[in-house]
């Protein structure tokens, strides 16, 4: 086990978001009585969404989500391509999971490891996701930038489930995780969890299919975080 994977288990084991086998093989659904049901909600909506957009793009097919962590996501996807998904991540505990709970879904499979190193190899994806995993990596455009390197002419990257901020939002939100992370009895995965804003991938081809600082959205206070959509350059 790694420094950050063991960090990162300890603090979600006390914040309770380590899941049950059974628990796992039934999201993004939980019972209404979980301490996180509105969290889990809110990645419904994000994940219908996605399978949706999906659906409407048929060109879609092999798929690579980034911090796939229990694999319940990528399970989803599986349902929704003809292709084939990877789940890939360095949580050797919840790839554990992962394994065991979707090992029935022939066009699933897991890897441990970053996407950073060399494991990928020479594969292509027309879909690379990052849903709630964007936050851990330091730079931003350095990770985008990696991850063109793995789509096809035509392929796209999905960044949702995290939060974007403004220049002036993050030094505050730099200090409500710090406190939160201290509270919680693990103030060095402080230095380990990232606050990124929009500024940062300006140079990049992407859109904004869901921005929730439009007023209606505020207003209905549907979801706290932007999913993005990035082409590739080469298109």
């Amino acid at each position: 086990m790694n420094a950050f994977e063991e960090l990162y288990i300890a603090l979600r084991l006390k914040e309770g978001r380590i899941y049950s086998e059974a628990e796992i093989a039934d999201l993004p659904l939980i019972a209404a009585s979980h301490p996180y049901h509105k969290e889990w909600l809110i990645r419904k909506r994000s994940c219908n969404n996605l399978l949706r957009y999906i659906k409407r793009h048929g060109r879609i097919c092999n798929i690579l989500e980034v911090g796939c962590g229990n694999g319940w996501l990528s399970a989803q996807l599986s349902s929704f391509t003809k292709g084939r998904v990877t789940g890939l991540d360095i949580n050797t505990i919840e790839l554990e999971q992962a394994k065991k709970v979707f090992r029935g879904k022939p066009n699933l499979k897991f890897a441990e490891g970053d996407i950073r190193s060399e494991i990928l190899a020479d594969e292509k994806f027309d879909l690379i996701v990052f849903a709630a995993s964007i936050q851990y990596f330091e730079s931003l455009k350095e990770i985008i930038k990696i991850a063109l390197r793995y789509l096809t002419l035509q392929g796209e990257i999905h960044i949702m489930d995290s939060h974007l901020y403004r220049h002036d939002e993050i030094a505050s939100a730099k200090q409500r995780s710090k406190k939160y992370f201290t509270d919680m009895g693990f103030p060095e995965m402080s230095q380990l969890y990232f606050h990124h804003c929009l500024d940062e991938i300006e140079s990049f081809r992407f859109s904004i299919l869901y921005n929730p600082d439009l007023g209606i959205n505020k207003l209905f206070r549907r979801n706290p975080f932007h999913w993005l959509v990035i082409k590739n350059h080469f298109v």
